[in-house]
């Protein structure tokens, strides 16, 4: 079902642009107490992600076929089951992408609770509906597909009916949809590196399991899908304290207190390096457990537990890369966040996947996340002091023009 993670992945990578390029926005916006500019932002994000996911859903029906041959579904009996998910997955796509834009204006506004309110209600649906559909009802695949599409609309509609009951301070309405295309722009434009990173996630996915077949068969392309979901939850932990740093940065950063800016990102890259420090730890001592819960062959274990200790190495340094992406991405460096955004696995993994297994074979494989991220890492550094060298400056600029106000004043005093 590879191929239908691929679908998903595009589809949140259409979600993430609008969510996070909104979200971005808002709380700079809302730093400038500029509330109706807020309230356009987040209403326009809104439409054209509805837009947007009705687009997808329609060319996703009419050219079902050809697109689940093209990500891989070329037997009849695998093309058939995926059809019968995809569907679903299509018509869940408006609400995702929506879902998206409402989560992160949340998040930028410090609603987090509310944010996490509507996830965890549909992800537990999900998990009550799979079994009961799955088994109980008989629908297999289909069932399996019904539960999360239907997990996606009720969050959407709780998340929905906080917006419209007023427990928010940014307010979706229909007469604040903007027309001018400079502001659809600046959401696209901002959200980008978001859209980067989860579209070339996918593309590594792909590079990766041909890579793996190629040099290890099917006891390491089994292995390395483990590790995979092992590492996207240590990205993802990542991920989501990111997320919580997105508004007090924008905030804080539009409303000029540069000291807080400054320690938000000081608290929040060493928290999240002492999780990963951490979480890299526990995984690393207990590589061949976790294999094992996962009913891996002995080849496939010794090989996944090599390659998850060789990536736990440079785990910790994975905020780095990612704050310094997010810092930018917030405070409206485009190109510097864009940059950052695809370093990790644009420059750096798709050239190891490619190259690395051609000169240490399966060893060069397992090598190549490890490799990236170190990378990454030291990729990120000259932005991260270019950053704080910045902040400095704007800060010293902020309080000189705060004398020469003041100075002003006692002049037209006296």
């Amino acid at each position: 079902m590879s191929n239908l993670l691929a679908l998903r992945s595009v589809i949140q990578a259409i979600g993430f642009t609008y969510g996070m390029g909104s979200g971005a926005i808002v709380s700079r916006r809302l730093g400038k107490r500029d509330r109706v500019g807020a309230d356009t932002v987040a209403s326009s994000a809104f439409f054209i992600s509805l837009l947007s996911g009705l687009v997808i859903t329609v060319l996703g029906f009419l050219f079902l076929t050809p697109i689940l041959q093209l990500l891989g579904s070329r037997q009849e009996q695998v093309l058939f089951y995926s059809k019968e998910y995809a569907r679903y997955v299509l018509i869940s796509a408006p609400f995702m992408c929506m879902s998206f834009v409402m989560n992160n204006v949340l998040r930028a506004e410090g609603k987090a609770v509310l944010s996490m309110i509507g996830l965890i209600v549909g992800a537990l649906i999900n998990v009550v509906l799979d079994p009961l559909l799955i088994f109980a009802a008989g629908m297999g695949v289909a069932g399996a597909a019904i539960a999360t599409c239907a997990s996606q609309m009720i969050s959407f509609l709780i998340l929905l009916f906080m917006f419209l009951s007023g427990k928010t301070v940014v307010r979706l309405k229909l007469r604040s949809v903007s027309r001018k295309f400079a502001v659809y722009g600046d959401i696209i434009a901002t959200g980008f590196p978001s859209f980067c990173r989860q579209i070339l996630a996918s593309l590594c996915t792909v590079f990766l399991n041909n890579a793996a077949d190629l040099y290890g068969g099917e006891a390491a392309q089994a292995s390395f899908g483990v590790v995979q979901k092992v590492f996207m939850l240590a990205f993802s932990i990542s991920l989501g304290i990111g997320q919580g740093y997105q508004p007090v940065l924008g905030y804080n950063y539009s409303a000029k207190r540069f000291d807080r800016v400054r320690s938000a990102y000081l608290f929040t890259l060493g928290f999240s390096t002492m999780l990963m420090v951490v979480f890299a730890s526990v995984c690393a001592v207990l590589a061949p457990q976790i294999m094992r819960m996962f009913s891996l062959s002995d080849k496939a274990t010794d090989i996944g537990t090599l390659t998850l200790r060789l990536q736990c190495i440079c785990m910790p340094l994975l905020p780095v890369n990612f704050m310094a992406s997010v810092t930018y991405q917030v405070v409206g460096s485009r190109a510097i966040a864009a940059l950052l955004s695809v370093s990790r696995q644009g420059l750096f993994y798709i050239p190891a996947v490619l190259i690395l297994p051609g000169l240490w074979q399966l060893f060069g494989v397992q090598c190549c996340q490890a490799l990236s991220d170190l990378f990454a890492f030291l990729f990120a550094i000259p932005f991260t002091f270019l950053f704080f060298r910045d902040i400095k400056r704007a800060e010293q600029a902020h309080v000189q023009e705060l004398a020469e106000r003041e100075q002003a004043e006692q002049v037209c005093v006296e």
